[in-house]
């Protein structure tokens, strides 16, 4: 497997790793500057030149994956026979520099409802890279032509047309996921509430909606869900930044996506 499509594998199972790369060479060495290697939890793909280079690469960059927010950095290497290595002794002749790059699984958002502001939310959101997933009972919502204005999108993602139980969508996301809960029908957002809250390994939950609108949910939610208050406590609402009080959905999905991004900051994903 070429290191791109590693990469590429490890991006599509939502799985941390660290790109290393021969950054400079000199004199005799192994691999070419250029070359490349990709570490996973547990496998690795690539090579640049084996021995101890390699070894000792390899055994950096399984630190760097178990390290929050772990930083690029840079690993020199003598190869000659007075210097032994971790691994063992290599003696080309030259030095070289490796360049340890940590590849973090990026963050995850739902929103379910994709009328005016989850269409704009979506908007904001699809140029960071991270997994968005778009759910929406409406096919109407969901069309090719509707989300034409996301496919210049960095986010990768991931449409889902739900037309009788859209909470079933919460069980299929991976864990961490950010919630947002903004849909046409206050009846379809008291199921994803109560759902969500009992959905294990979620990210934040977010709704939208009134003071008036999320009182009549909290009962419904302690009363006829069961929940207790520290549960139903972890649904933020209203969502956004509180200091940006517009009403039109792209200054809406701005002050959430604002929210987010600061969310995103404080937990690493």
């Amino acid at each position: 497997m070429t290191w791109i499509a590693a990469v590429a594998r490890l991006r599509e199972r939502r799985e941390t790793g660290v790109l290393v790369t021969v950054a400079t060479v000199r004199g005799h060495a192994p691999r070419k500057a250029g070359a490349k290697l990709v570490v996973g939890r547990t496998g690795v793909w690539g090579s640049i030149g084996g021995g101890n280079i390699e070894a000792v690469a390899i055994d950096r960059a399984r630190e760097l994956i178990d390290t929050p927010e772990a930083e690029p950095e840079l690993m020199d290497f003598a190869l000659n026979d007075k210097v032994t290595g971790r691994h063992g002794v290599q003696c080309c002749g030259g030095t070289v520099s490796v360049l340890l790059e940590p590849l973090p699984v990026p963050p995850a958002v739902a929103i379910f409802g994709i009328g005016h502001v989850g269409l704009e939310l979506a908007r904001v959101l699809a140029r960071h890279d991270l997994d968005l997933h778009l759910i929406d009972s409406r096919p109407d919502m969901l069309t090719t032509e509707r989300l034409a204005v996301l496919d210049d999108a960095v986010a990768r993602l991931h449409v889902h047309h739900t037309p009788l139980l859209p909470e079933e969508v919460l069980g299929e996301l991976a864990p961490g996921t950010h919630v947002l809960i903004a849909t046409h029908d206050h009846a379809e957002d008291a199921a994803l509430c109560d759902a969500a809250l009992r959905t294990p390994g979620l990210g934040s939950i977010g709704l939208i909606g009134s003071a008036a609108k999320w009182a009549r949910f909290r009962q419904r939610l302690a009363t006829e869900g069961g929940h207790d208050p520290a549960t139903i406590d972890r649904i933020k609402t209203p969502i956004g930044l509180p200091e940006i009080t517009g009403k039109e959905p792209a200054t809406i999905a701005v002050s959430v996506a604002a929210d987010l991004l600061l969310t995103f900051q404080k937990t690493g994903r």
